[in-house]
């Protein structure tokens, strides 16, 4: 009989991916809705979920059956201006991200530290950059898994706080909304941070990884050993992201029972967010509000950096694997491209920019540029050119295709209001 830690061994990508998508960018989103609306966007996080992991489900099929990444597949289906334009959105949203998680990161600990925030963040570019290019692949992997832990901290508030639950089920089932610029612009945030572009190639990319490790390099495999492992990416895929949206659910309802409740609408320092921690914390809420940040990005720069170096690599030709060795000459370029887009991001720390509008507004742009990659994912994970005989099935078509429609429509509601 598998004890609990074989399983916990066997979940990768997915997990990963769930614990990735709360980022400190998505903690300031899920915690400016619940200051702002209360419980009123609650909905949103039951609602998105199986969109979400529908389509984290097609990347990850998509990686693994093809053996290529989506850039890969995407230069061999497109016309060139179009997966220029796709990349390049890609990389842009991923270092504004970067720059509002790192900044985010050095605010945090000058909260615990005083000093220059500036410095800080430089210093955490520098680390997760060297985390990358010289950790084995295996360690960082293990690495992230146990990071993940660092976002139960909101489950504790929510454990604790006093909360009316048949108000909670009434709000989240039947939301009372006025439907405004604001409201629209809130939802196309939460629909950014929640299906973001950086989590698809970062997700395919990493699942063409574990087909060459644990198949040991074979180009070909059977139906069955197919068959077993879209099994298992299904699986890997509804736990991480189902993590995810619990954890993401448990940050908005903390902000909404304590800083709405108190009459803060509007987070606009680090400290203000602090308090949604205060009932579980108490004279602590600054450290553990602090780690959790931290312990995050993290988690969540070199995954954005990381699906950055996988498309630029995958369009240029390079090789791209976590697993090159540097110091053997190997993967120059895909360290090159992770090193500049960290680096970028950190740049842009010094612009004057308060850190908080900052991770929400890279939300606001994340659900912008996800419509159009979302779109192209799906025509990929429809062609028997790219996917043999592994083309997704009907309910995942629908689902795909629902939640590109979804996001496409939020867009176009914020641009007419």
């Amino acid at each position: 009989m598998k004890k609990p830690t074989d399983y916990l061994r066997q979940l990768g990508p997915g997990l990963i991916t769930g614990a990735a998508d709360d980022d400190p960018s998505g903690i300031a989103t899920y915690s400016q809705a619940g200051a702002q609306f209360g419980f009123g966007m609650l909905w949103s996080l039951v609602f998105t979920l199986p969109l979400m992991t529908a389509i984290q489900i097609v990347s990850a099929r998509i990686g693994y059956v093809s053996g290529r990444g989506l850039a890969a597949n995407m230069k061999k289906t497109f016309p060139r201006p179009v997966l220029i334009v796709l990349v390049g959105l890609l990389l842009l949203a991923n270092m504004l991200n970067i720059a509002a998680d790192i900044a985010a990161m050095g605010a945090a600990l000058h909260l615990l530290l005083g000093g220059p925030t500036q410095l800080y963040a430089l210093g955490f570019g520098i680390v997760s950059v060297v985390m990358q290019v010289f950790l084995a692949y295996e360690s960082y992997v293990r690495w992230l898994k146990w990071l993940t832990l660092a976002l139960l901290a909101y489950v504790g508030v929510v454990a604790v706080i006093g909360l009316d639950w048949g108000e909670v089920l009434a709000r989240t089932l039947h939301p009372k909304l006025t439907w405004n610029r604001d409201t629209l612009l809130m939802l196309v945030a939460l629909l950014g941070t929640t299906i973001s572009p950086y989590l698809f190639f970062w997700q395919a990319s990493q699942e063409v990884e574990d087909r060459h490790a644990t198949n040991g390099g074979r180009h070909h495999l059977s139906p069955a050993e197919v068959r077993e492992h879209l099994r298992h990416i299904k699986l890997d895929t509804h736990i991480g992201m189902g993590f995810s949206n619990f954890i993401a659910f448990c940050i908005m309802l903390s902000t909404a029972a304590t800083l709405h409740r108190i009459g803060v609408h509007d987070i606009e320092t680090s400290a203000q967010a602090v308090e949604a921690l205060r009932p579980v914390a108490g004279d602590h809420a600054a450290l553990l509000f602090s780690l959790g940040i931290i312990g995050t990005g993290l988690l969540a720069v070199p995954v954005l950096a990381g699906s950055a170096a996988y498309a630029v690599s995958e369009v240029a030709g390079w090789r791209s694997s976590l697993s090159l060795k540097l110091e053997k000459g190997q993967g120059r370029g895909f360290y090159a491209v992770i090193a500049v887009a960290t680096l970028g991001g950190v740049a842009l720390c010094f612009a004057p920019v308060d850190p908080v509008k900052q991770l929400f507004w890279a939300a606001v742009f994340n659900g912008i540029t996800a419509v159009p990659i979302m779109a192209a994912m799906m025509v990929l994970a429809t062609r028997p050119a790219v996917m043999g005989p592994h083309v997704i099935g009907t309910k995942l078509r629908l689902l795909g295709w629902a939640a590109t429609a979804v996001m496409a429509t939020a867009v176009l509601a914020l641009a007419w209001a």
